[in-house]
C-alpha cells in the first residue's frame, strides 16, 4: 500500500523490528542503556529512501510513466522479500520535466530536502549529464538507467553509475555486423540532435566499417521537430539501409512521413525501438514498417522461449503478451528500456548488502561495493539476461535483441553475445577520490 505521496506504509514492519530489538538488547545485557536501544531502533526501522528522478512530464513522459511502474513493482517485490538489510525501501519521486536544468535541481532536492540515501532512475542523456555534477558535489550515489555512453566514457564522476542497462556504444557495436550482413552496407543515419543521438553518430560508423559497411550520410534532427519531410532529400540515392533512432512525441509522424516519401521501394530499415517505444506497432500509417528490423533491449512482445524469470517480471510490471498494460491495449510499454529499472534496483540491493549500508555516512562504501561487482546471473533479479559489470567505467554489458516486425508483432530473430558489445575502456573512475 502507498499513501498519496507514493510512500510505502511500513508501520507493521517497524513494530516487529522494535520488538525484536528490545529482545536483543535485553539478551545482551543492554536493557539499562535506553539511549542505545533508541539509536538501534532508529537505525533499523527507518526505511531506505531512494530518490527517483522521474520524467513525469516533457519529452520523456512515456518512458517516465513506465519507469515508475517498473520501479514500484520492483520495490514491492524487494520489500515483500524483507527489504534491504532488513529495512523496507521507500521511493520518493520528483519530476524533472525531462529538463536538464530541472534535473540538477531535483538531485539536490531529493538529497537535501527529502534526505534520500541515493538518487536513481534518470533516462534522458541531457538530464543525466546536467545532473551529474550536482551528484558529485553532494557526494550522493547517482544510479542512472540511461543508455548513453556518458557514464562509461568517464565524462561524469565517480558518484555516477549505470549497472542495470547497456550503453549505446555497446549496443551499436553488437548489432553493426548484423546490419552490414542483412540490411545493407551503405547506411544513412537519422538521429536526434543531442547527446543520445551523438553516441549513435560517433560509434556506429567505426563498428560498421569493421563489419565491411559504411555510413554514407548522417542526418541530425532537432528533438523539437514536428515534421521531417524536408530532411529526407538529404538521404543519398545509393543508400541501402536507413538507420533511424528518433525519440519523442513526434516519432510516429517521422515514420509515417518516411513511408509517404519512399512508398514501397525505399531502402531497408533498421531502427532502434526508441523510435516507437510506447507506440502501437499496428497504428495506422505504420504499415510501411512491415518487414523491417529493430534493436530491442528487452523484447516488447512475449517470445516463445521466454524464461520463467522473464514471465514473472512481465506479470509483476503489468504488461501483457503484446507489451501493453494489462487491461489497456492502448497503453503500450517502453519494454526495451524499463527492465533496466528493475535490474538496477536489484544491483543497488546487492551493493547495499555487500557494504552493510546503514545510512548516508556509508555512501562512499556503497559506491565501492558497486564497483566491486562483476557479474549478474540471469534470473528473477535480472530477467533480461546475464550481465557483466566493469567497475572501472561503472557500466554493465549484456546481450542485445534484433527483432523483425511481421504479422503485427516484433519477433526476435537474433540475440547477440555479451562479448559482441564489449569495447576497450577509456576511463577508470576508481582512480578518483570519493
Amino acid at each position: 500500500m502507498t499513501d498519496r505521496k507514493g510512500f510505502f506504509d511500513l508501520s507493521g514492519q517497524r513494530l516487529n523490528r522494535r520488538t525484536a530489538l528490545k529482545g536483543l538488547a535485553a539478551g545482551a545485557g543492554l536493557a539499562a542503556a535506553p539511549g542505545f536501544v533508541r539509536y538501534a531502533q532508529a537505525q533499523s526501522s527507518e526505511p531506505i529512501r531512494i530518490g527517483f528522478q522521474a520524467h513525469r512530464t516533457g519529452i520523456g513522459a512515456a518512458y517516465g510513466r513506465w519507469y515508475e511502474r517498473t520501479t514500484n513493482a520492483a520495490v514491492k517485490a524487494i520489500n515483500a522479500a524483507g527489504g534491504i538489510n532488513g529495512r523496507q525501501v521507500e521511493i520518493v519521486v520528483e519530476d524533472d520535466g525531462t529538463d536538464a536544468a530541472r534535473g540538477a535541481e531535483v538531485v539536490a532536492k531529493l538529497t537535501n530536502q527529502h534526505k534520500c540515501d541515493i538518487v536513481y532512475g534518470t533516462l534522458f542523456s541531457n538530464v543525466v549529464i546536467a545532473s551529474a555534477p550536482t551528484a558529485g558535489e553532494l557526494k550522493v550515489p547517482y544510479y542512472v538507467v540511461s543508455e548513453g555512453y556518458h557514464v562509461a566514457s568517464g565524462k561524469l564522476n565517480r558518484w555516477c553509475l549505470q549497472p542495470g542497462i547497456t550503453d549505446v556504444r555497446a549496443q551499436v557495436t553488437a548489432v553493426a555486423p548484423w546490419i552490414a550482413a542483412n540490411a545493407g552496407k551503405k547506411v544513412t543515419m537519422v538521429f536526434p540532435d543531442y547527446a543520445f543521438g551523438y553516441d549513435h553518430r560517433d560509434y556506429l560508423p567505426p563498428a560498421l566499417e569493421k563489419a565491411g559497411g559504411q555510413v554514407v550520410a548522417k542526418i541530425a534532427i532537432p528533438p523539437t521537430e514536428s515534421s521531417f519531410t524536408k530532411y529526407f532529400p538529404q538521404i543519398p540515392a545509393g543508400t541501402e539501409a536507413i538507420y533511424h533512432v528518433m525519440v519523442g512525441p513526434a516519432v510516429l509522424t517521422f515514420v509515417k512521413e518516411l513511408g509517404d516519401f519512399y512508398g514501397s521501394s525505399g531502402p531497408k530499415l533498421f531502427g532502434f525501438i526508441d523510435s516507437l517505444e510506447a507506440v502501437d506497432i499496428n497504428s495506422p500509417g505504420l504499415e510501411y514498417l512491415d518487414g523491417s528490423h529493430f534493436w530491442e533491449g528487452s523484447p516488447r512482445y512475449a517470445q516463445a522461449n521466454d524464461s520463467e524469470a522473464e514471465k514473472a517480471y512481465r506479470a509483476a510490471v503489468g504488461i501483457d503478451d503484446n507489451g501493453a498494460a494489462v487491461g489497456d491495449p492502448k497503453d503500450v510499454s517502453t519494454a526495451a528500456h524499463m527492465f533496466g529499472c528493475w535490474e538496477t534496483l536489484y544491483v543497488i540491493k546487492k551493493a547495499m548488502e555487500d557494504a552493510s549500508y546503514k545510512g548516508p555516512q556509508d555512501r562512499a562504501k556503497l559506491v565501492e561495493a558497486t564497483e566491486a561487482l562483476t557479474e549478474f546471473a540471469e534470473g528473477p533479479e535480472h530477467p533480461q539476461g546475464k550481465k557483466v559489470f566493469n567497475g572501472k567505467i561503472h557500466q554493465v554489458f549484456g546481450s542485445q535483441n534484433i527483432s523483425k516486425l511481421e504479422g503485427g508483432k516484433l519477433n526476435v530473430v537474433h540475440k547477440t553475445a555479451i562479448e559482441d558489445g564489449m569495447y576497450e575502456p577509456e576511463a577508470d573512475y576508481t582512480t578518483q577520490p570519493l
